[in-house]
């Protein structure tokens, strides 16, 4: 494998900006991540999750900034180190080098790590100048829960690029409460985690709220309070962040990982439309 594949790949997303072109090489360099971890035996103990998760192995059609994973079970023993060495070997078979950093001083359940690649200016021929100003370096954050609740279930799938292969990852009505209690807990407003929800409801997908439920009394404000097993409670809650929410800031934060053509639909996002589509929830 050489840098030509990364290349070629990149050409045919047929980048339509700047930040386009860089969406696009982010989200190759996550795909050439998730092979490393793959190689490595890393879906024997782990399930991908998130919004990357959507946009790589279900096409949702917004770009995606981390990697997002879950234990299959408990484990505080959980240390990146080894399955960082494979992503390392991954990249350096296409010609490109990383900087790799586990956040070992990290607390609580949740253990980061960060690929960092500086030279792709460099190493690829862009549709677009890179002008001093503008950001150098490639970033991706891995995330996993090793206290994950309990809940989830998960199916595997397939990938093709660089090559073939498989990924453990959480079924839909897993992923959707997970994004349900992003929205209910997380402490700050993020727009492409609405992105997602009208893209959850727009396939029809019910929430896993033996899932939803458990994360709740696990993590956020719901701690140690009583939640009643039905929809309507669910509605109400997400009606109550639609209402507080600033839909421009909202609208502004999932721009940036929109193609062009893409944006248009979100031009049009007010409570009053979030108001209607809640009503569309189920659970399972």
């Amino acid at each position: 494998m050489t840098i030509t594949l990364i290349q070629e790949r990149l050409k045919n997303y047929t980048p339509l900006s700047k930040q386009d072109e860089i969406n696009a090489l982010k989200e190759i360099y996550q795909e050439i991540a998730l092979a490393g971890l793959a190689r490595s035996e890393f879906f024997k103990i782990a399930a991908f999750q998130g919004g990357t998760a959507l946009r790589i192995v279900h096409q949702l059609a917004r770009f995606s900034e981390d990697l997002d994973f879950v234990l299959l079970e408990p484990s505080d023993a959980f240390r990146w180190q080894a399955y960082l060495k494979a992503i390392e070997i991954e990249f350096n078979s296409f010609g490109v080098h990383l900087e790799i950093k586990e956040r070992k001083e990290a607390k609580g359940a949740i253990k980061t790590a960060f690929l960092k690649e500086e030279s792709f200016a460099r190493i690829l021929e862009l549709t677009y100048d890179r002008l001093p100003s503008d950001e150098q370096k490639i970033t991706i954050k891995l995330e996993i829960d090793t206290l994950p609740p309990e809940g989830s279930h998960f199916e595997n799938v397939f990938l093709t690029y660089p090559y073939p292969f498989s990924v453990l990852i959480q079924d839909f009505p897993s992923l959707f409460a997970s994004k349900c209690h992003a929205l209910l807990c997380r402490k700050y407003e993020k727009g492409r985690d609405w992105f997602d929800f009208l893209w959850y409801l727009s396939k029809g997908t019910p929430v896993n709220f033996f899932l939803l439920k458990n994360a709740l009394y696990q993590a956020g404000p719901y701690q140690g309070k009583e939640i009643p097993n039905e929809k309507q409670w669910l509605q109400k809650e997400l009606e109550k962040k639609i209402s507080a929410l600033d839909w421009r800031s909202a609208q502004r934060d999932v721009e940036n990982f929109l193609r062009p053509e893409e944006r248009k639909f979100v031009e049009s996002w007010s409570a009053d439309l979030f108001h209607q589509q809640v009503k569309k929830i189920t659970i399972c």
